[in-house]
């Protein structure tokens, strides 16, 4: 009788055991979530800083040459003065990969490097509120947020064309400068920036 009488009790325990499980397991779901979405816009962030860092080196190669680099590396060392200019303080890697696979945006004679962008095909979750440069505003992909400079009228009127993978490149940084690029699509930029400056570093993810 007494074996009897606990028999329903022990159901009840094992009930509710299931029922604390379930509701951990939900929170835990709830908690990763959360967590990836931060993750992501952490990632967005650093995308936007490190794309402004590349479109200004390259508009800094530009004016001091009126050509743009051939290379991603002659952004960090540019030999055409006496004294070497240094653009670019290293070449970061793409926030949204972790991997230095930056596609190439070439100029239509396919022999300079106007810009990069992200190779990554995620779906961004920022929407709005991007900088007056930045055609980035309702995309759906990583891959459309393009971070060129325009030397003038006719590169923007012809377009560009696209080659990936990027050149390999150097010791990555999660750096970039603290102000995005701002630069007329007709005109040279008049940033003129000394040869041994580089750009502060910027915020990185904890």
């Amino acid at each position: 009788m007494r074996a009897r009488a606990l028999h329903p009790q022990s159901g009840f325990t094992y009930l509710g055991l299931m029922a604390i499980v379930v509701i951990l397991g939900i929170l835990l779901t709830t908690a990763v979530r959360v967590w990836s979405t931060v993750e992501q816009h952490e990632r967005e962030t650093q995308l936007l800083w490190v794309g402004h860092a590349y479109r200004l080196a390259i508009g800094s190669y530009f004016v001091h040459g009126h050509q743009y680099p051939q290379t991603l590396q002659q952004l960090l060392v540019d030999d055409r003065t006496p004294v070497p200019l240094h653009h670019l303080r290293s070449l970061y890697p793409d926030p949204m990969t972790g991997a230095a696979d930056w596609t190439l945006i070439m100029t239509p004679s396919g022999t300079g490097i106007m810009g990069v962008v992200s190779s990554s095909k995620g779906t961004p979750l920022r929407r709005r509120g991007f900088d007056v440069n930045d055609a980035f505003n309702d995309t759906d992909c990583y891959c459309s947020w393009r971070f060129v400079y325009y030397a003038n009228r006719y590169l923007r009127t012809w377009g560009e064309t696209v080659t990936t993978p990027a050149t390999p490149a150097g010791a990555p940084g999660q750096s970039s400068p603290s102000s995005p690029f701002k630069s007329s699509p007709l005109t040279p930029s008049p940033l003129t920036p000394p040869g041994s400056n580089s750009p502060p570093e910027p915020p990185t993810t904890p």
